[in-house]
């Protein structure tokens, strides 16, 4: 199922069990920020991207490799190494996504490549490394939607719950609905809800976050229907946490469980966490670790931007 129609997706949602699969990664993957800079393109639809002169190369490179580090702690995370022609490639999370498909009917394991709305980030696509690391090394069939022509920017524009095989997608410059389409295909999905982003919004990863199948992050503003946020956060009750437009703009929904009780989020987002958010993700049993950002939080995203899952 995919549709725009909220009663029939969350009557179809509420009827099934958390049997897609594994409700977090097995493994993350990291692009490096080699030649980090703005990227007009990209700006063009990323109201989060800061001026070229805010951009410092060298401190998001040392952040990133902090950020290395410390996802390393908690599961096997490899980082390639970055393309100075593609300035953008930090957030591959983009380009690639994994899937391992529906359980419960013995589907198998799959990569998806991704089409990006600008040139400046369609080159990530043709990366040879990295498909060969998932299709030889790893031995994942490949979903190649980068020449297609609809934007279908992954899990920038579809956010997912791994657990009940759920997609929710919000429909921008960088994702239109036949691009949903493709994804919910490609990636076995059970039901896809699609919606339109607020305008000046362009990915769902910054509004709305899925915490291991059990808890969501949704920020209300940057929603074109407020409804629809309400009935997400209404869904993962009573662990819907519903953020404030400061926490939305310090990228507390640009976040990850990267385990059953680990969450990461940048250094910013944890400082802008209210007291009554801290209280209700430690009711939902998340324990929060946060790096520090800023420097890569100037190109327009933030931690889950740059960690690419694999399942």
């Amino acid at each position: 199922m995919i549709t725009r129609d909220l009663p029939s997706f969350f009557d179809h949602a509420r009827t099934l069990t958390s049997d897609f699969g594994p409700a977090t990664a097995r493994a993350a993957f990291l692009v490096a920020p080699d030649g980090f800079a703005r990227a007009e393109q990209s700006a063009g639809d990323n109201r989060y991207m800061a001026q070229a002169a805010a951009f410092d190369p060298g401190r998001a490179s040392a952040q990133h490799r902090d950020l290395h580090r410390a996802l390393s702690l908690s599961l096997p995370t490899i980082c390639f190494a970055g393309d100075p022609d593609t300035p953008d490639a930090l957030f591959p999370n983009n380009v690639f996504a994994t899937g391992r498909g529906d359980a419960a009917v013995g589907a198998q394991p799959r990569y998806v490549v991704g089409r990006m709305r600008h040139p400046v980030r369609e080159r990530e696509a043709g990366r040879e490394d990295i498909r060969a690391f998932f299709g030889e090394v790893l031995g994942y069939p490949e979903v190649d939607l980068s020449t297609q022509p609809h934007a279908c920017e992954l899990t920038g524009a579809l956010v997912i719950d791994r657990a009940r095989g759920l997609g929710f997608a919000g429909l921008s410059e960088r994702c239109d609905e036949q691009g949903a389409r493709l994804m919910h295909r490609a990636l076995g999905l059970r039901a896809t809800l699609m919606f339109e982003l607020a305008p000046g919004e362009y990915h769902t990863n910054v509004i709305l976050a899925v915490l291991a199948g059990r808890a969501a992050l949704v920020c209300p503003g940057g929603f074109a229907d407020p409804a629809v946020a309400e009935a997400i956060a209404g869904f993962y009750a009573p662990n819907g946490i519903v953020l404030s437009a400061a926490e939305h703009a310090a990228f507390v929904a640009n976040s990850i469980a990267l385990s059953t009780y680990g969450l990461w989020m940048s250094a910013a987002a944890g400082r802008a966490l209210s007291e009554p958010t801290r209280a209700a993700l430690a009711r939902a049993g998340f324990a929060v670790s946060t790096v520090e950002l800023d420097a890569i939080e100037a190109g327009g995203g933030s931690l889950r931007c740059c960690v690419g899952e694999i399942f």
